[in-house]
C-alpha cells in the first residue's frame, strides 16, 4: 500500500533510521584511512634488466544516489569505502623478470575475476580474505610452473603482498623479500624469513609490545614457481594498524646490506614515503648492491 503526501508525516521519526539494521547487523563502516606512497626501484650492478616488479593498488566499494523521492538528507548522496594494497615480486635466475612480471600480472588478474574488493573487516570477511590470499598464491605457483616448465631453471619468484582494510592490514609472503612495520620508532619484521620462521609470532608483536631483537639473516631458497621438492610454503597473516604506522616492503638486496637499525634510522629521519624509499634504495646501490632493489613504503592516516 503506498502512503500520499499527507501520511507521510505520520512516519515514526526512528522509521528514517532504518530501525532493522541495529548495531550487530553488520560491520562497522570502514575507517576513512588515508595512504601516502612511495616507490623505488634500482637495477644492481649485477644484472642488465631489473628483475623486480612492483605494484600499488586502490580499490573500494562506493553507493551513489541517482534519483529518489526522499528529502533531503534523508541518505548520503554519495558512500565509498576503500583499501590499499601493495605487492613486490623479486625474480630469480635468468628469466627473473617474467617470473616477477608474470606473479605480479597473475595476482591482478585473480583479484579482478575471483576476488571481492572487501574493504569493511569483521572476523568472518578476515578469515575468508586469508584463505583466498591462500589460493591466489597457489594459483601463481602453479602459473610460474606451468610457464616455466620449458626453462632450464624455470620461472622462480619471490612475492610479498600486503592489503590494508580500515583499521586492519593483511599481508601474504614467499621467499626473501620482507614486510616491516615501523611503529613508535621501531622497526618489526613481519614476514618470516622461512617457513620456520612464526609469522603469527611477528604479527603478534606487531601490535604488542616490540621487541629490539635483530631478525637472524637466513639464505632463502623458498619461492612461487620453479623446481623444487614440494610447494611453496606460504605465510598470511594480519596485523591491526594505528595511525602514523609506516609499511616498508623491500627485496632482499636491501636486507641485505641494510640492517634493521640502518633502515629505521633513515624511516625516522624522513617523513615523505617517496623520499624514503629513495633514500633506503639509494643507500643500498652505494653500498653496492649486486642485484636489483626495490622498497615501497606507505604511511597510514588514520582520522581520530
Amino acid at each position: 500500500m503506498f502512503m500520499d503526501d499527507d501520511a507521510r508525516v505520520n512516519v515514526p521519526p526512528w522509521f528514517a533510521m532504518s530501525p532493522f539494521l541495529g548495531p550487530g547487523d553488520a560491520p562497522p563502516p570502514s575507517v576513512q584511512v588515508e595512504a601516502s606512497f612511495g616507490a623505488r626501484s634500482q637495477r644492481g650492478w649485477g644484472h642488465s634488466v631489473n628483475r623486480d616488479h612492483y605494484l600499488v593498488v586502490h580499490v573500494g566499494r562506493y553507493q551513489e544516489t541517482v534519483m529518489t523521492s526522499l528529502p533531503d538528507g534523508e541518505i548520503p548522496d554519495r558512500f565509498a569505502e576503500h583499501g590499499y594494497g601493495m605487492a613486490i615480486a623479486d625474480g630469480m635466475g635468468s628469466a627473473g623478470e617474467a617470473a616477477s612480471r608474470l606473479a605480479l600480472s597473475t595476482l591482478v588478474h585473480l583479484a579482478i575475476y575471483f576476488g571481492k574488493s572487501h574493504v569493511r573487516i569483521d572476523e568472518p570477511v578476515a578469515e575468508e580474505m586469508m584463505d583466498r590470499a591462500f589460493r591466489f598464491y597457489r594459483s601463481i605457483d602453479s602459473t610460474l610452473l606451468q610457464a616455466g616448465s620449458g626453462q632450464h631453471l624455470g620461472l622462480r619468484s619471490a612475492l610479498t603482498v600486503v592489503y590494508s582494510a580500515g583499521q586492519e592490514l593483511f599481508f601474504a609472503h614467499v621467499g626473501s623479500s620482507r614486510a616491516y612495520m615501523f611503529r613508535d620508532q621501531q622497526l618489526l619484521q613481519l614476514t618470516p624469513d622461512d617457513a620456520a620462521d612464526d609469522a603469527a609470532g611477528r604479527a603478534a608483536a606487531a601490535v604488542g609490545t616490540a621487541t629490539k631483537a635483530q631478525a637472524p639473516r637466513k639464505l632463502v631458497t623458498e619461492t612461487l614457481g620453479g623446481p623444487r621438492g614440494g610447494t611453496a610454503q606460504i605465510a598470511v597473516e594480519r596485523v591491526g594498524l594505528l595511525d602514523g604506522d609506516v609499511v616498508v616492503l623491500a627485496t632482499q638486496s636491501l636486507t641485505e646490506l641494510l640492517d634493521d637499525a640502518q633502515i629505521a634510522d633513515v624511516l625516522r629521519q624522513v617523513q615523505d614515503p617517496e623520499q624514503q624509499s629513495r633514500e633506503l634504495v639509494d643507500l643500498a646501490i652505494r653500498g653496492g648492491a649486486k642485484d636489483d632493489v626495490t622498497v615501497l613504503v606507505a604511511r597510514y592516516r588514520i582520522p581520530a
